[in-house]
């Protein structure tokens, strides 16, 4: 079989087509969610004794959301500078910039991971992130009523697990990343409406906003964050950490408990390499500051519900949402040559995969409190499902399901702790399976045939003071990378992978 040539460079998407795009996305959100009130609603009475938004900025619906995260989409509930005492705000710094609308936060998150048994090799991994974000009030500093400004920047250090030693599809730690130093979003935000409107253009990440389950929020693996389905099929990863690229998001909020948001962003946070060069993405991009505007676009919409209860119970709030997503590059068949009809895995074959023209995404979350202990306000459990699809004649996965359930408070004494388990299923498509048989019938290949890969979970995170958690992990992962083989053509054996996270948010 002829070598297999590096994919030709996708079709840009040229400044004046990004324009009528994005008026037409405003077109479409102001259509679907009708008039707006001519006065701002209620306030959504939850009858939680938490902020009152969750992860993402929807309404907080899950008892169980965690005290610290991985997920730059989460407010880290508590800050160390309270167990500082004097010392926690030196010459008063904080304070004074808080009163003219300047905040700052500081989190850093070590870790580390073994290796015990599966996976591509045995090993243990050490690494850590410093996250270093920056809010202005532009009302409060400058007067521009309804506007803020905000940045994060990255310092990645250490080593990843997935990429050395697990070779799995769902990433083991949501922050592995290769060693940088990096600028992630920075973007200004306009609320108009009585806030119940807003637009945010700068660079952003998809997954601070967009398919985020609250009850997800404490566990490790990266796919709990952004469905590992769109990580896996996207050019360069997608627009989500640690690649964020030039976007534009505008969020419709008719009542607190509805919401309509959609983006239009850069679909390539890295861009298409030159012929022969595979060079990692985030090396293309190693500071974040490429501001690539000329890639094909992708576009993401979302509707969410989050209701007071389910029906029939009292005290138990959750949220529906239904999302999707369209990015306009090309995309390589798995299975199927330029050439109509012949199969990349004949000798024959001219060796460049098929091209086909855009690519598709839908996904739906529920994320609800299950239980609350009767005596304890902020204590109980809850659980979220996912399930996202795409095509399966141009994607390596066509099916993403993940599910969960988290507890908080479940010990006593330990209010503020979260115990979670869940449990990660991506379906290797049948598109990419048959190349596996194709490679058998005509002798290029002996390796098993993948199918999917599931990863379980086990968490639990405890506050050992405000804004410091320490959290023991461990992962189980099947048929890592759907079932790949090793370098002796057998199936790679399942992992078994352990680990220890440390928090410390200021």
């Amino acid at each position: 079989m002829r070598e297999k040539s590096t994919p030709r460079p996708a079709t840009a998407l040229r400044p004046l087509e990004w324009g009528s795009r994005i008026l037409a996305l405003s077109a479409l959100l102001c259509a679907a969610s009708g008039t707006a009130a001519a006065q701002s609603p209620p306030a959504l009475a939850f009858p939680l004794a938490l902020p009152l938004t969750g992860a993402g900025g929807d309404p907080q619906t899950a008892i169980a959301q965690s005290r610290t995260s991985d997920q730059v989409s989460v407010t880290n509930q508590g800050s160390i500078q309270e167990a500082l005492g004097p010392y926690g705000d030196p010459f008063g710094l904080r304070a004074f910039l808080a009163e003219r609308g300047i905040t700052y936060v500081l989190t850093y998150i070590g870790e580390g991971f073994s290796n015990g048994s599966g996976g591509l090799r045995r090993g243990t991994t050490f690494g850590g992130r410093l996250d270093t974000s920056l809010d202005i009030d532009l009302d409060q500093l400058a007067g521009w009523s309804g506007a803020r400004f905000h940045t994060d920047f990255f310092q990645i250090h250490g080593h990843g697990m997935s990429r050395r030693y697990a070779n799995n599809l769902t990433t083991i730690s949501g922050i592995e990343a290769l060693p940088s130093t990096r600028l992630f979003e920075l973007w200004i935000e306009q609320r108009f409406l009585d806030d119940r409107f807003s637009v945010k253009i700068g660079q952003i990440s998809a997954d601070t906003e967009f398919a985020i389950a609250q009850s997800a929020v404490v566990f490790v693996n990266a796919g709990f964050g952004w469905p590992n389905i769109g990580a896996v099929v996207m050019p360069s990863g997608g627009p989500i950490y640690p690649l964020a690229t030039p976007a534009i998001r505008l969020k419709y909020e008719p009542t607190h408990e509805l919401s309509f948001q959609g983006g239009l962003f850069n679909g390539d946070p890295a861009g298409t390499p030159p012929q022969g060069d595979d060079t990692d993405p985030e090396r293309r991009n190693r500071t974040g500051t490429n501001f690539r505007v000329n890639d094909p676009a992708l576009l993401i919409g979302e509707v969410a519900y989050a209701y007071r209860s389910l029906p029939g119970t009292e005290r138990l709030p959750g949220t529906a949402t239904l999302g999707g997503w369209y990015h306009f590059g090309r995309f390589d068949s798995p299975r199927l040559d330029e050439v109509r009809g012949r199969l990349l895995a004949d000798p024959e074959a001219s060796g460049i995969a098929r091209r086909f023209r855009g690519d598709a995404g839908l996904y739906a979350m529920l994320d609800q409190t299950i239980y609350r202990e009767p005596a304890r306000e902020n204590a109980g459990a809850s659980a979220f499902l996912r399930v996202s699809m795409v095509p399966s004649d141009r994607n390596l996965i066509d099916l993403y399901v993940d599910a969960g359930v988290a507890y908080r408070g479940l010990v006593t004494g330990r209010p503020n702790d979260t115990l979670g388990l869940a449990v990660i299923h991506s379906r290797i498509s049948p598109a990419a399976r048959a190349f596996d048989r194709d490679a058998r019938v005509f002798g290029v290949g002996s390796g098993p045939l993948r199918s999917s890969e599931t990863v379980v979970e086990a968490t639990y995170q405890a506050e050992v003071v405000p804004g410091f958690t320490l959290q023991p992990d461990l992962q189980y992962v099947m048929r890592p990378g759907g079932g790949l083989a090793d370098g002796r053509g057998r199936r790679l054996r399942n992992a078994t992978i352990v680990g220890l996270r440390a928090t410390v948010n200021y």
